[in-house]
């Protein structure tokens, strides 16, 4: 049994086929089918069921990926738990909800690395509830998310920003009357799938407001895009990291009592890279502090 079989089973166990795990793991099928009846011999147990198009996951299969996932966590953690800070290198995954990817994780990631220049992050663009699922999973080893109403027993969640809600609207708007815009005019709106779409939806209903949706989407840009062209209006969080262009758009702020995003870093409480994770909670921090995405320049002093 080797490690690159542990990986390579989980792999299978993520991705649910033989031919999805290969993709993960850069190798060809017939070679995870050959790790995977190597591995079933050397254990002595079945570790799939094998009578269908697919091969599924056994009870005792599924056991053992739970197994390991603690052996491949250990293993991976090995270097960094002896060198301390000299093993902040090599490769974390790092998931990360569509509207940080434009200001919040660039900026941390590139503060990250200007401090450990060996470590290389991987970002895995997702929603918040598939992000927590990989985190849970093993999948990856961090996520920049949107704090859901529960978080599961295993995950802890380090703050990182409050972004309040706001209106936005084309510049050639008349009203800046949030109640009379959302009335009238047509709504797009931010993704029900989206923690944050479903705060906004919550909100809406407790209000009483009854918004003529036009369209749902899923990304801050595509929305603002539309609401530029003068489409409808939307509410979406304020940016904690703004970019350093942003399009000009009326910002109108939501009454007192409004929701506001709360944005953090997720992470498996039993992960053997905290201090990385810590590392990277730092750098959100500082991105956060800094205020506005400059790629010119990463330096705390210079984007003052």
């Amino acid at each position: 049994m080797s490690i690159r079989m542990l990986k390579t089973l989980l792999a299978v166990a993520d991705h649910r086929t033989f031919s999805a795990a290969a993709d993960a793991v850069a190798v060809t099928h017939a070679a995870v089918s050959q790790q995977m009846r190597t591995l079933e011999a050397e254990m002595q147990v079945a570790l799939f069921d094998r009578s269908g198009r697919t091969p599924q996951l056994t009870p005792v299969g599924r056991a053992i990926v739970t197994k390991a996932r603690e052996v491949v966590k250990a293993y991976d953690n090995i270097v960094p738990s002896v060198l301390g800070d000299v093993g902040l290198q090599g490769e974390i995954l790092l998931g990360a909800i569509p509207t940080s990817l434009t200001g919040l994780a660039p900026l941390s990631i590139a503060l990250l690395r200007k401090t450990y220049p060996d470590i290389r992050v991987h970002v895995q663009p997702g929603l918040t509830t598939p992000l927590l699922l990989q985190i849970e999973r093993g999948s990856i080893d961090a996520a920049i998310v949107s704090r859901p109403a529960v978080l599961a027993n295993g995950i802890g969640f380090l703050d990182v920003a409050h972004e309040p809600l706001q209106l936005i609207a084309a510049q050639e708007t008349k009203s800046d009357d949030y109640l009379e815009l959302l009335r009238e005019m047509p709504f797009i709106r931010f993704s029900r799938d989206a923690v944050v779409g479903n705060t906004i939806e919550t909100w809406l209903q407790s209000k009483n407001i009854k918004v003529n949706e036009m369209m749902e989407l899923e990304g801050l840009e595509a929305i603002s895009s539309m609401v530029l062209a003068n489409l409808g209006i939307s509410i979406v969080p304020t940016q904690s990291v703004k970019q350093f262009s942003t399009l000009p758009l009326k910002r109108i702020p939501l009454p007192d009592g409004a929701p506001v995003r709360k944005l953090g870093l997720a992470f498996n409480k039993d992960s053997p890279r905290k201090r990385l994770i810590e590392e990277i909670h730092t750098a959100l921090l500082e991105a956060v502090k800094i205020g506005v995405f400059q790629p010119q320049s990463f330096s705390a002093d210079e984007q003052k």
